[in-house]
């Protein structure tokens, strides 16, 4: 997602307000630099199995090391892995940042273990791979100057990048993919209900909606894709409901190969 907190400077520049303790000023860009770049802060107490999971998993380091691969980034974005105190994983425009929470891993984890799961830690890697395409697809969205559509096609937009991107590695893509679907799957049957929308203000911008699909859409998203790809593999996943997502799926994935031919490396 993109940090909704991070938008205060935009909206206060919009109306013409003073700087107020609510409109601060923000933190400039970074200098140019190459491509994803990886940075750890010490975990808060709480956080350190996290912490110690991302560090010795290498999550985060082999997927950034795939898209600087693939990719030629016109400027530097820095993933930083920290505690953040149930902000959420987000992309930070104004800093060319993403921020990947410590805190969000035991959420995730708890989803699989409630399940009953005997592979707890490796479907959380899973959901965190899916996780940092997603928000790469964010900073791909912005390094690219892409149209704005709307919060919602952006969160859609950022979703097609991450199946992108995970669908060109093959089986090991696909099985994130499905991964983070049944990942998806688990956190809409915890909370079937949605939660009400609240109007968005200066003083309480994490109190807004939710601007991705509602989860079992994007884990069917996923599916859809996933089949659309490569039907020989997923035969189970060849459904009457899923007749038409070889050419949803195929719109999506020619609309982000156009988009990236100016930085493709391959």
């Amino acid at each position: 997602m993109i940090r909704r907190w991070r938008t205060l400077a935009a909206l206060c520049a919009a109306v013409l307000m003073p700087v107020t303790a609510g409109c601060a000023p923000q933190e400039p860009p970074p200098a140019p630099g190459d491509g994803f770049t990886l940075r750890y802060e010490e975990p808060a107490a709480g956080d350190r199995a996290a912490y110690r999971f991302l560090r010795n998993r290498a999550v985060a380091d082999s997927v950034l090391a795939d898209l600087n691969g693939r990719l030629a980034l016109p400027y530097g974005i820095t993933v930083l892995a920290r505690s953040c105190s149930g902000e959420g994983t987000g992309y930070d425009p104004a800093a060319r940042r993403i921020e990947l929470c410590y805190d969000d891993l035991a959420e995730e984890r708890a989803l699989f273990e409630r399940e009953g799961s005997p592979i707890p830690d490796e479907q959380l890697a899973e959901v965190v791979r899916e996780t940092l395409h997603h928000e790469a697809g964010h900073a791909l969205v912005d390094a690219l100057d892409l149209p704005d559509a709307g919060a919602r096609a952006e969160e859609d937009a950022a979703d097609d990048f991450a199946r992108l991107m995970l669908l060109r590695g093959g089986p090991e893509g696909e099985e994130t993919l499905l991964t983070a679907a049944r990942a998806y799957d688990l956190a809409a049957a915890d909370d079937p209900a949605p939660a009400p929308e609240v109007p968005m203000d200066l003083e309480g911008l994490e109190k807004a909606e939710d601007e991705h699909a509602p989860p079992a859409a994007r884990a069917e998203a996923h599916r859809c894709a996933v089949q659309a790809e490569a039907p020989a593999r997923h035969p189970a996943l060849a459904t009457p409901a899923r007749a038409a997502c070889a050419a949803a799926w195929a719109g999506a994935r020619d609309a982000w190969t156009r988009d990236l031919a100016p930085i493709l490396r391959r």
